[in-house]
């Protein structure tokens, strides 16, 4: 193990031990997910079967995804760094021989990892208890993966230039959170969307994305979406870079 790894899997283990604590945290990380599932499989329970064309159990999975990566990596991610940002653990880790990206990728390896394994719960529970064949192209679901934890985490610390303290991050998460589920296809299929509608919402950070975990479970109907979805997720990528390096802050504001 190099240098590198070693200092991020450090930063990681402490970062772990201290969402342990935090009941709070814990409880987003583990059990909301699993909440937001069951709303949001009785919600498509109320669609036709128009709207939903991979079924509920498809819609399902795939939107479950995306709220797992959302609320795991994404809103548990502005929590933890704000919450080092304002302990000064941020500042002082600065100081050491960890780099700006190992410190903030240090930290969101638990958050990551976590959202992971529940993906891959869920995607078990998808073929064993609801039926769904395996994904047809898992490449590209892993891909899909990777990229909306990559795209996150970096969105987290974009969030935490306008996010004070703790207890504001639920406020500063939430306009994203639900832009997201509405419009890249969680709470509500893609193709349940008007058609102008749905081009616009195709150009949301995470739509990107979740154009791959569909991909993932139901093969690649049209390369033109999958081209559009890399395009998506490479711009915002880029985007999300150029804001951590410019907003980001790694000290309390005094």
């Amino acid at each position: 193990m190099n240098a590198t790894a070693r200092r991020m899997a450090s930063l990681g283990r402490a970062e772990l031990t201290l969402l342990g604590r935090n009941r709070n945290n814990l409880f987003i990380a583990l059990l909301m997910p699993l909440l937001m599932i069951f709303v949001l499989r009785s919600s498509l329970s109320q669609m036709g079967t128009d709207e939903l064309p991979r079924g509920i159990a498809g819609a399902t999975l795939v939107g479950g995804t995306g709220m797992v990566l959302v609320l795991v990596v994404y809103m548990g991610l502005v929590s933890a760094y704000v919450a080092r940002r304002e302990e000064l653990v941020l500042k002082r880790l600065r100081t050491g021989e960890a780099s700006d990206a190992e410190i903030l990728a240090g930290a969101a390896l638990p958050s990551a990892a976590i959202a992971l394994a529940q993906c891959a719960v869920l995607a078990v529970g998808g073929v064993t208890v609801l039926d769904m064949p395996a994904p047809e192209r898992p490449d590209l679901l892993a891909l899909g993966l990777v990229a909306a934890v990559a795209l996150l985490a970096g969105l987290a610390a974009v969030t935490t230039a306008v996010t004070r303290n703790v207890e504001s991050a639920g406020l500063t998460t939430l306009p994203f959170f639900l832009v997201s589920a509405m419009g890249s296809g969680m709470l509500v299929p893609r193709e349940a969307l008007p058609d102008g509608v749905a081009d616009v919402c195709e150009l949301l950070p995470l739509s990107g994305v979740m154009e791959f975990v569909r991909a993932g479970w139901f093969g690649v109907e049209d390369t033109a979406d999958l081209l559009t979805a890399v395009l998506t997720t490479l711009a915002w990528g880029a985007i999300t870079v150029f804001a951590v390096r410019r907003w980001f802050r790694w000290e309390p504001r005094r």
